[in-house]
């Protein structure tokens, strides 16, 4: 294993296993390399894909001897994981139910596949860390004051449930149950959590930057700072989370450098990918919105569905600050594509979907 300046700072020995799990999704695909680039030699891909394994294998770089494993299973059932994590000594949890609507399919693919990973790995009995990928939709800003600083010591919701958002609510619960068996049962575990992951393969505006529900682009963020990372900088911080010394119980923000406003980001975007309608709304505007839509929603005993609230707001729109300082000085991590190189990249990719 490539041992950074010189110093034994890796948990993992060269011929120890590590499990991805949604190791050929957006993310996925880039942690598998950048544990390859630092000289892992054994890596377990856990995956649903029905893709070819020759195919899966050949879009990733290997050398110096190194060896990938794809493992095709469901996280939701035991079976598999027990299988999947055997000889495991390091897992890299990324799969989770991202695009389900309804709470109860969020739950089941992000917290109960989560706790079937624990179990099936605490049995096997040689796991050196579980790390768990997180997301900033946890954080509550609403008793934080306007322009201030979010960082990992900042609350997390306490009722997720009313943000109206099954992803927000399920990203809680899972990272409540992976320190609940961290207290419980000694599980060394590290969180990460992600701001605004972007890059090829993930093109969409940032719902931080505004919405298109109501027919023209409705601007929402203004000068808002949008906590970016370029996807290939945030699967390096997964990385180094997962196998620097020194660092379980912690957790982890990933944000790039210079991050753009969410006006700066709209105006790039509008010049480097397509011209289109947006109109901006003021924060008292469209915060007074969202108070009207949450009260009517319970008004309503949820005939109106609680899609814009205050919480959402204030996660969402609200200005903020954003800090990566702990990522740098704990884990020794530095954005490997600089903010205006991923944007450049980043609208390349969006003017060849458009054009396509």
């Amino acid at each position: 294993m490539i041992i950074p300046n010189g110093e034994n700072s890796y948990i993992l020995e060269p011929d120890e296993l590590i499990l991805v799990t949604g190791a050929t999704g957006f993310i996925g695909k880039r942690v598998v390399q950048s544990l390859l680039d630092r000289g892992v030699r054994r890596i377990r891909c856990f995956t649903r894909s029905t893709a070819p394994v020759e195919r899966l294998e050949e879009s990733f770089n290997q050398s110096g001897g190194a060896s990938l494993e794809f493992y095709q299973g469901n996280l939701l059932s035991q079976a598999d994981c027990a299988a999947a994590t055997k000889g495991v000594s390091v897992i890299i949890h990324l799969a989770a139910g991202r695009g389900e609507k309804s709470f109860p399919d969020a739950f089941m693919n992000s917290v109960v596949t989560t706790r079937n990973l624990l179990e099936a790995a605490l049995q096997n009995g040689c796991l050196k860390r579980f790390v768990n990928i997180g997301s900033f939709a946890v954080y509550s800003n609403t008793n934080k004051p306007g322009g201030k600083l979010l960082d990992e010591n900042c609350p997390v919701e306490t009722r997720p449930e009313v943000r109206g958002e099954a992803y927000c609510f399920a990203k809680c619960r899972q990272d409540d149950i992976v320190m609940q068996y961290g207290r419980e049962r000694g599980l060394p575990y590290v969180i990460v959590r992600p701001g605004t992951v972007y890059g090829p393969g993930n093109l969409g505006i940032p719902g931080r930057v505004g919405i298109n529900t109501f027919g023209p682009f409705l601007h929402l963020g203004g000068s808002n700072s949008i906590p970016l990372t370029y996807v290939d900088n945030c699967a390096d911080a997964i990385a180094l989370a997962a196998l620097k010394q020194g660092v379980d119980g912690e957790v982890f923000n990933v944000v790039d450098d210079n991050l753009p406003s969410s006006r700066q980001f709209l105006r790039l975007y509008k010049r480097n990918v397509r011209r289109f309608r947006s109109l901006y709304v003021p924060k008292a505007i469209s915060y007074a919105f969202c108070s009207l839509w949450e009260r009517y929603s319970a008004w309503s005993e949820g005939q109106l569905p609680p899609a814009f609230n205050r919480s959402r707001w204030n996660s969402f729109w609200k200005p903020t600050r954003y800090s990566n300082s702990k990522l740098k000085n704990r884990l020794g991590w530095k954005p490997v594509v600089a903010t205006h190189d991923g944007l450049r990249h980043y609208f390349e990719a969006c003017r060849t979907e458009l054009h396509a």
